[in-house]
């Protein structure tokens, strides 16, 4: 594919040199600029497209009008609309930096561009049915804003709605207070209690003469507190029953603004208070089902969550904001891809890589922060490391594509207007879903690459889908590995405020002020995402062989003092003690295969485990401690003359015992021997004393002795 670049300096008001920019540009076909180009430029747009044949085009322009200016003049030669991507090179770069800095940024944020593209996934969409039914729980007014178009039904709730001002004739009005809601968009289930029975008929005796404002008229129902015995005597109908009745209603989609949603990003089809007009018009929008891209690829083969009704890994449940992974069974998780909003929380946190992010993959995220990082030889030589460039800390900043990008934007026209004096050090922007979507893989990958530093820039309490605090445990445990590794503090959370810029530049000023400059060259590492081990199955760049060999590329410029690398929690450490009777339990259930019994004890693959815990939780006797952390010394390359097969070490020795008849190794000596305390009193003496005891044979032996004895 033909790929031109062109650089616009927004009619000179961008702090841009423009040559120079064009000659930052690698792996493209042309580079061009223009101080203008959705005007005076488009002619030179449109000679390059026709000299080049160009098929892919990456431009310099953050403004919607200029933008559309350039897609028509782009498809009137042929070329589809999505084929014109777009770089700001503006709000961030050529408004809040100075020259130098900008034109470095700049260069460099159409190389990533070009290098992301490269791995842009196909688009796929999935489509899930529902149908037109609502449930509003205690809010007429919503519940008669949408009537016209959905099959709508009222909770009442508690409340009472004989006197409200809204339109119900087109709403079906239930009684009850709602006890519990389960279910998914589509198939939603309401349990509802109330004292009042269906054969209710709204005579209004029991509102007339029962307890006042205790009973509601519209519908007619009973204030759980109230313990007037009589009150069952009134109804000529016998529907008052005072213990309560539950029954439970369906909907597609439910609204019910004083709810505490399970999930704290919200589910869709699940509307909780504020019910604003843009929740009102997405349940119009969802009315008979989605249509939606498929956000994540699936690979349950190697997922680590559970095995032989043991529990394991439960990583993407717990880090799921919007419902859309649960634990269908104990040994089991299930994704609910409509439910999905393309956060990357369950992907991030997923150590074999059973779940991935699409768009951005992490190969896409990766080619972009070494393209981003990546040294430029040509002409003078002024993008590249830390001397003669506009860039001398080199931070990689991954961007929430929400309100933290916008509230950037926002920084850059501030400055321009000359409303803010806003000027930070130019961090290298990675765009992402959310910042959910960010790992230890894609920090230590960073890292590995040349960053100075890490930025994970988002919304911080204001986050759609995280909550307060989104990353601090994550910064937390990025640092502490950082430190061990010699490298020192390396990671920080900034979440910007549109409308408090100075914050923002004091905090990311004083954070890249004080990094030192990294002993990790830029420019060396191309990541594989993965590990040399030919028997592990997972696929490229899962966080556990993703981080790992990105710490294996900074290892190789560092020399850390501690064995153990802490706050990497896709690794364990297997501890076995005494009480191993040599069970194959645990190297039955792990599901990274990093457990193996040997006929002298059980060995233990380091680069394999990912902490799932599952050999913790399934061993019979307690004996197996799993504990995070990457143990260095249990790395193949550092046990190169210490065993024939480095990637094992022993974690436990123990002799099996050979079967007295057939001589063949079926059990542990320690088992045996546990077993015959328990129950040998119990079977002393069902074979003949000069053979020898029942636990010395196999039970295919053992079988034999005791048909051969009973036939006696």
């Amino acid at each position: 594919m033909n790929v031109g670049s062109f650089i616009c300096s927004c009619a000179g008001t961008c702090d841009i040199d423009l040559e120079a920019a064009r000659e930052g540009i690698d792996g493209v076909d042309v580079a061009a600029s223009s101080r203008l180009l959705c005007q005076d430029g488009l002619a030179g747009v449109e000679h390059v497209i026709e000299e080049h044949d160009l098929q892919q085009l990456i431009v310099t322009c953050p403004e919607a009008t200029a933008q559309e200016k350039i897609e028509e003049t782009a498809t009137e030669l042929g070329l589809h609309p999505d084929a014109v991507e777009f770089v700001d090179q503006r709000e961030s770069a050529g408004w809040v930096h100075d020259e130098s800095q900008a034109t470095a940024k700049t260069a460099r944020l159409v190389n990533a561009r070009n290098a992301g593209l490269e791995q842009e996934a196909v688009h796929r969409s999935l489509t899930h049915e529902a149908g037109d039914a609502v449930a509003v729980v205690g809010d007429p007014e919503t519940a008669a804003g949408l009537a016209e178009s959905a099959d709508v039904t009222l909770v009442a709730d508690g409340a009472d709605f004989a006197d409200v001002e809204y339109d119900l004739d087109d709403v079906t009005i239930e009684r009850g207070r709602v006890v519990a809601v389960d279910g998914s968009f589509g198939e939603f289930e309401l349990a509802l209690r109330s004292r009042v029975t269906e054969d209710c008929i709204s005579c209004m005796k029991c509102v007339h003469e029962g307890p006042p404002g205790k009973v509601t008229r519209y519908p007619v129902d009973i204030d759980p507190g109230v313990e007037d015995e009589s009150l069952p005597e009134l109804c000529p109908t016998d529907a008052i029953d005072l213990e309560g009745v539950e029954r439970t209603i369906e909907a597609d989609q439910v609204v019910y603004p004083d709810a505490s949603d399970s999930a704290r990003g919200g589910r869709i089809g699940f509307y909780t208070a504020p019910i604003t007009a843009s929740k009102v018009a997405a349940i119009e929008r969802q009315l008979g089902g989605i249509t939606k891209p498929e956000f994540l690829d699936l690979e349950m083969d190697v997922c680590a969550a559970g095995d032989s009704s043991q529990t394991g890994c439960n990583e993407c449940v717990e880090a799921c904001p919007h419902g859309a992974v649960e634990r269908a069974r104990i040994d089991e998780v299930e994704f609910h891809a409509e439910l999905c909003q393309n956060c990357g929380a369950c992907t991030s946190s997923c150590p074999t890589g059973a779940t991935m992010l699409r768009e951005p993959s992490n190969e896409r995220i990766a080619r972009e922060v070494e393209a981003l990082l990546a040294p430029d030889e040509v002409g003078r030589n002024w993008i590249p490391g830390r001397s003669a460039s506009g860039i001398d800390e080199a931070v990689v900043a991954f961007v929430c594509s929400e309100r933290a990008e916008d509230a950037l934007r926002e920084y850059g026209r501030l400055a321009a207007a000359g409303r803010a004096d806003v000027e930070y050090p130019p961090i290298l922007p990675v765009r992402v879903n959310c910042t959910d979507t960010v790992g230890e893989a894609h920090a230590m990958h960073a890292l590995a690459a040349g960053a100075d530093g890490v930025a994970v820039v988002g919304c911080g309490s204001s986050c759609l889908h995280s909550g307060p605090d989104p990353k601090a445990e994550l910064v937390d445990r990025l640092n502490r590995a950082t430190a061990d590794l010699g490298l020192g503090r390396r990671v920080e959370f900034f979440a910007p405020s549109a409308g408090d810029p100075d914050e923002f530049v004091d905090s990311v000023s004083a954070f890249v002020d004080d990094l030192e400059d990294s002993p990790v060259p830029a420019g060396q590492h191309e990541a594989t995402g993965g590990i040399d081990d030919p028997d592990r199955e997972n696929p490229p760049f899962d966080s556990h062989g993703w981080t790992l060999e990105s710490v294996r590329a900074i290892l190789e410029h560092v020399d850390p003092e501690r064995e153990v690398v802490r706050g990497l929690k896709d690794f364990g450490r297997v501890e076995v003690d005494d009480a191993c009777t040599l069970t194959p339990t645990c190297s039955n259930l792990c599901p990274t295969d990093a457990l193996r019994r040997t006929e002298t004890g059980l060995e233990f693959n380091h680069e394999r485990c990912v902490s799932c815990g599952l050999c913790e939780e399934g061993c019979i006797e307690d004996a197996i401690t799993v504990r995070d952390g990457l143990e260095l010394s249990l790395l193949p390359e550092n046990r190169l003359d210490e065993a024939d097969d480095p990637a094992w070490s022993t974690v436990f020795e123990g002799s099996m015992l050979e079967c007295r008849g057939c001589g063949k190794a079926f059990t542990s000596e320690r088992s045996a021997e546990r077993i015959k305390g328990e129950v040998g009193d119990l079977v002393s003496g069902m074979i003949p004393h000069d053979e020898g005891s029942i636990f010395d044979y196999c039970s295919d032996c053992r079988s034999r002795l005791l048909y051969r004895r009973s036939g006696e």
